[in-house]
């Protein structure tokens, strides 16, 4: 790796260790650091102009979020994307989501339904530019807007743990022709269904939405193991 990153600062990155690991985070689900790679403290404290303990400590929480595999003595690797991992976590995302969307409902308020009309007009703006990377930041925001709603920390915890894992395939799957405008008429569909307040219809449109993200994904797998193949990447 012999790249030099810039990484701005903010409230939310005031550490080393936080800034190091979000960039990292983010070079492994766009499969800038392809699954296999070794990372190699030494040159990426180099990298970041830091020292070797705020790497280890985010090499330490990608490893506990499963985006790496740490073997003592040998060093640690960004992690393969595993079809079981894959599939178990969408069975924790669908069923924590869809819960949450159904108690969300019960109690939406219109600030609620004000951020989400916000973050949905900005959906719209970043599929006119045909900007990805924002589309997706702003899908995880509008999930996130949601279950924020709930008011579970602990749930919480555990769904940001689930999606780590969701990150490269739904990453990629995210440009497939037509999955763009698709998710745009799913998110109408889960904000329209959370203002009616019939609790059965949003939690339905949120369960079909993931539904169709697990088919994008699998329909993305086949393509990313060719790409990943053509890099020599087993």
């Amino acid at each position: 790796m012999s790249r030099t990153h810039s990484l701005a600062e903010s409230p939310e990155e005031s550490s080393k260790s936080e800034r190091v690991y979000q960039d990292l985070r983010r070079r492994i689900r766009e499969l800038d650091l392809l699954p296999g790679s070794r990372l190699r403290k030494n040159e990426i404290a180099l990298e970041y102009g830091v020292s070797r303990a705020p790497v280890s400590e985010a090499i330490a929480r990608l490893a506990e979020e499963g985006l790496v595999d740490v073997f003592p003595q040998n060093g640690s690797f960004v992690s393969p994307i595993r079809p079981e991992d894959v599939r178990e976590s969408l069975l924790i995302r669908t069923g924590l989501e869809v819960e949450a969307i159904r108690r969300v409902t019960q109690a939406a308020n219109e600030e609620l339904l004000a951020q989400l009309e916000e973050n949905y007009a900005a959906q719209e703006q970043a599929v006119k530019r045909n900007d990805m990377v924002r589309l997706d930041e702003l899908d995880e925001a509008f999930h996130a807007i949601i279950f924020a709603a709930t008011g579970s920390p602990r749930a919480q915890r555990l769904l940001d743990t689930t999606r780590a894992l969701l990150d490269r395939p739904r990453f990629h799957a995210l440009p497939e022709d037509g999955r763009p405008n698709a998710t745009l008429g799913e998110h109408r569909r889960i904000l329209d269904a959370i203002r009616t307040g019939d609790v059965e219809l949003a939690g339905a449109a949120m369960r079909v939405h993931i539904s169709m993200v697990a088919r994008a994904i699998e329909r993305d797998a086949a393509q990313t193991e060719k790409h990943l193949k053509s890099k020599g990447v087993k």
